[in-house]
């Protein structure tokens, strides 16, 4: 496994995109509670917890579609609340939980729609917009399905599709809201491979919303774990997954032991003796 891009980065430098102490929720309700993260460039955070600890929530804020009740999140040194619109989406993109595509949209389509922050009244569809979807579905190994319908395609195909359009957009950060939801491990492992190779040989920052604690554990540079909308572990996956903090957000009582290759750690459920012969 590549070398952590944490490793690499300079502590001293302020990173793009930084949280400060940020709350937010909907309406009267506060689910993110005074949250401080800085996101380190280049690199994938990711963002583990139980259901309904606030991490998409945080994740929405960040990318302003939710506003900040308290705190500010800056990019690039300065409030993305605020800032026009379009120049956000020049620099930062989401990718929201569960898209759906237009029946009937085919693949060069949905990605070419990537583009949007970079056309205006007198920017139309230029060769440039065309090479950046081109490069798009090259990177996210969609070439192939370019004129087939998105909704023929399986559900792995069909994310890589949606990854590609936000990659159209030619932004250094992006947003991911559990991507890996309802596709099948083996799928999961190659969807982050691919975006960890966004991030490590493409120098993309990548913030990712994901369930799976082991996958999260296999490709986190930097791994944020939530509970109650706030942030109880935070760092490099060796340290911030532990038995301890998964007792803590999970309430899960497992051992934490080393993968036998690559030596990340990996989760392995306590299983109480009466379950196991019960099992037998």
């Amino acid at each position: 496994m590549p070398q952590s891009n944490i490793a690499r980065h300079d502590a001293i430098r302020t990173p793009r995109l930084v949280v400060e102490g940020l709350s937010s929720g909907y309406g009267d309700a506060t689910i993110v509670h005074d949250v401080s993260l800085r996101v380190p460039d280049g690199a994938l955070t990711i963002l583990v917890g139980p259901n309904g600890c606030g991490k998409s929530t945080l994740l929405k804020t960040m990318a302003r579609v939710l506003p900040a009740s308290a705190g500010r999140v800056l990019l690039d040194g300065r409030p993305v609340h605020g800032a026009p619109t379009r120049d956000v989406a020049r620099r930062l993109a989401l990718l929201p939980q569960g898209p759906v595509a237009p029946e009937g949209l085919r693949v060069r389509e949905l990605v070419a729609q990537g583009r949007y922050p970079h056309q205006s009244l007198l920017k139309q569809w230029s060769r440039a917009d065309a090479r950046a979807v081109d490069a798009a579905m090259e990177d996210a190994d969609v070439t192939q399905f370019a004129d087939r319908p998105v909704s023929d395609l399986s559900g792995g195909q069909r994310q890589r599709c949606w990854i590609a359009m936000v990659l159209a957009q030619e932004t250094d950060i992006v947003l991911l809201d559990e991507p890996t939801t309802f596709l099948d491990l083996k799928v999961q492992v190659e969807l982050m491979q691919l975006l960890r190779r966004i991030a490590h040989e493409r120098g993309r920052t990548l913030v990712i919303v994901l369930h799976e604690l082991n996958v999260a554990a296999a490709f986190a540079d930097l791994l944020v774990m939530m509970k109650g909308g706030r942030l109880v572990a935070e760092g490099p996956v060796e340290t911030a997954f532990t038995c301890t903090a998964l007792q803590q957000v999970f309430g899960l009582e497992a051992n934490v032991v080393p993968d036998p290759v690559s030596g990340r750690p990996v989760c392995v459920p306590v299983v109480s003796p009466s379950l196991a012969l019960a099992a037998q």
